[in-house]
């Protein structure tokens, strides 16, 4: 088994093809590197840091020096990622039985991750190909609808504030960095609640790839142009439109719901009771990958109010450890699928109505965020409930203590 892995990942090392496609390319390099932050929080070894430095010097001396392909210096986040799963993986081979189920924990839903970023770029491409034309004038029409043009106007303020579109780009890229910690933070906290937040994790990409196809739209930036973010069109103009879908080849249909805002969403939650610096930084990603959604032009603001039963939606879904008849859990998953439904067919048919008033539009967007926010926190309370232990049960605790005395 060691020598399968090894060699599995040397031969990697070894393809130009995946050198080029994968280990250079920015989104997936960091998601590979997301292995050492499991590896640091599972183990917290000094030995295995120095074991991955090592190796992906390695790793970079063989495709550099060796091979001589070309430098790329996104590369080092592929080097030490695939030195981390060597030793992930080694450790999970050669460990005590107890050890050894903690990292397969570890080890296996990381593995499944980076795949899934494999594939993704070929799901996402399929949209494109299956959907040449996008309903984007209808999200825009819809943002326009609440006077107030939020994706540009935080567009504008990366141009005047060019040190925060940095740090919000960095946080956007570095989003496999927030699953991982927030996942290995919650499998030394509890492994039967760090189940159902991976499989949540796993399962937002491809259900989210099927959601794209129903309102294939691209984002701001594709469409507008250089006009994105300063020249917004007026709302005078909007409010006259005939909306249309428009035909637009190359870039895939990825903007509602925000997959990215919903992961942040994930991560968030997951993060409830874990130590308060993990629960700083889950929301520093949140807050962040919020403003670079829109700021970047990758997203609407609808695409990340919708987002938000689709994170509800997508942890019903997988929050197995209460049964589905459990009502907290039941109405979660109606609310976010009925929801996520909703929105999807009133931006398609039923645009005009948000033009009525202000509040209609504001009111909508607030009681999706309200209501998805206090379901999701009620499962989880339910989920809380479910995990603890029958020696943790404050009945038996207080049992016991009787019988001493």
């Amino acid at each position: 088994m060691s020598a399968v892995l090894l060699g599995g990942i040397v031969s990697l090392a070894f393809s130009r093809e995946f050198y080029d496609s994968c280990i250079t390319s920015a989104f997936f390099s960091i998601a590979i590197a997301s292995a050492f932050i499991i590896l640091a929080v599972l183990r917290r070894s000094w030995s295995d840091a120095l074991a991955v430095v090592v190796s992906g010097v390695l790793l970079a001396w063989l495709d550099l020096r060796i091979l001589h392909y070309p430098y790329r210096s996104m590369g080092w986040f592929s080097f030490f990622g695939m030195a981390s799963f060597a030793v992930l993986g080694l450790r999970t081979i050669w460990g005590q039985q107890r050890e050894r189920n903690l990292m397969i924990l570890g080890f296996a839903p990381t593995l499944l991750f980076v795949a899934s970023e494999y594939v993704a770029s070929d799901l996402l491409d399929l949209t494109a190909k299956l959907h040449p034309k996008v309903f984007d004038l209808y999200l825009y029409y819809f943002d326009c609808s609440l006077r107030v043009q939020i994706a540009f106007l935080t567009g504008k303020l990366f141009v005047i504030a060019p040190w925060l579109r940095s740090v919000c780009f960095l946080f956007y890229l570095a989003l496999p960095f927030g699953l991982a910690l927030v996942y290995a933070a919650r499998l030394r906290f509890s492994i039967r609640s760090a189940i159902p937040v991976t499989l949540a994790f796993l399962l937002t990409g491809p259900v989210g790839v099927l959601f794209y196809n129903m309102l294939p739209a691209c984002g701001p930036i594709h469409v507008f142009g250089p006009r994105f973010p300063l020249f917004p069109v007026p709302l005078s103009g909007v409010v006259q439109w005939h909306l249309q879908a428009i035909v637009l080849p190359g870039p895939p249909r990825n903007a509602i719901p925000s997959l990215h805002m919903t992961w942040v969403l994930l991560v968030w939650w997951s993060s409830r009771k874990l130590s308060p610096w993990i629960r700083t930084v889950a929301f520093a990603f949140l807050a962040f990958t919020a403003l670079a959604t829109m700021g970047l032009g990758e997203h609407y603001f609808i695409d990340l109010v919708v987002a938000y039963p689709f994170a509800v939606m997508i942890l019903s879904l997988c929050s197995y450890t209460i049964p589905f008849s459990h009502s907290a859990r039941r109405i979660a998953f109606l609310w976010g699928i009925f929801v996520t439904l909703l929105w999807f067919a009133l931006l398609s048919f039923a645009t005009q109505i948000f033009w009525i008033s202000p509040v209609l539009p504001w009111a909508m967007v607030a009681c999706t965020v309200a209501v998805s926010v206090v379901l999701q926190s009620r499962m989880q309370t339910a989920i809380e409930a479910a995990t603890v232990t029958p020696a943790e049960q404050p009945s038996e605790k207080i049992s016991a203590m009787g019988h001493h005395a």
